[in-house]
């Protein structure tokens, strides 16, 4: 009899343990809070790195999908979404559905730094200064020469941009504060 309520408390206990560390799992670390991007910068961004139908774009943080989703709408280009957080991924997945681009693009949950970019042509961001900065050396490791980088709003400290754009802000004002600045690399030879 010992044994059995032995057994059972053991049992009862190793699930009561099991069912709180899942309770208590922590959500994905990000690197940086969901902000989404607005249309006008979306459409900047795209300009800015000069997307062709030929380009394939890797969003790093991509959030809802909608750059990489506007670059296949718009120009036919492929797309690549990465992101952390599952239901940032299962809504990407679903916005490029609804918006009939899910054959040029795919959405993966991932850790943008363990993510392989080396096909990108493009690469958005719009992440925190600190992220851009640790990302540098991948994105020079693993991207080939001439492939073009677009952040919006924050910059690689003394990399220094091949062209800049601030854009109005969002209430049609020239307000710096409401004011978007994008940024763009491009890749130089040699890097690797």
């Amino acid at each position: 009899m010992w044994r059995r309520i032995g057994y059972a408390g053991l049992t009862a206990s190793v699930l009561a343990v099991s069912i709180t560390a899942t309770a208590q799992r922590p959500e994905p670390s990000l690197d940086a809070p969901f902000v989404p991007t607005s249309e006008a910068a979306v459409e900047a961004m795209l300009k800015l790195a000069d997307v062709k139908k030929t380009d394939i774009i890797y969003d790093l943080g991509c959030g809802d999908g909608r750059i990489v989703i506007a670059a296949a709408k718009t120009y036919g280009a492929r797309g690549v979404g990465i992101d952390i957080d599952p239901e940032r991924i299962k809504e990407a997945k679903e916005n490029a559905r609804k918006a009939g681009v899910s054959k040029l693009v795919r959405f993966e949950e991932k850790d943008l730094f363990q993510a392989d970019i080396h096909s990108a042509t493009v690469v958005t961001l719009f992440l925190l200064p600190r992220i851009n900065l640790q990302l540098r050396p991948k994105l020079l490791r693993e991207l080939k020469p001439g492939a073009r980088i677009v952040s919006n709003t924050f910059d690689m400290g003394d990399w220094k941009a091949d062209k800049r754009l601030t854009l109005p802000g969002d209430d049609g004002s020239d307000a710096t504060f409401l004011s978007h600045k994008l940024y763009l690399w491009i890749v130089p030879p040699n890097t690797k």
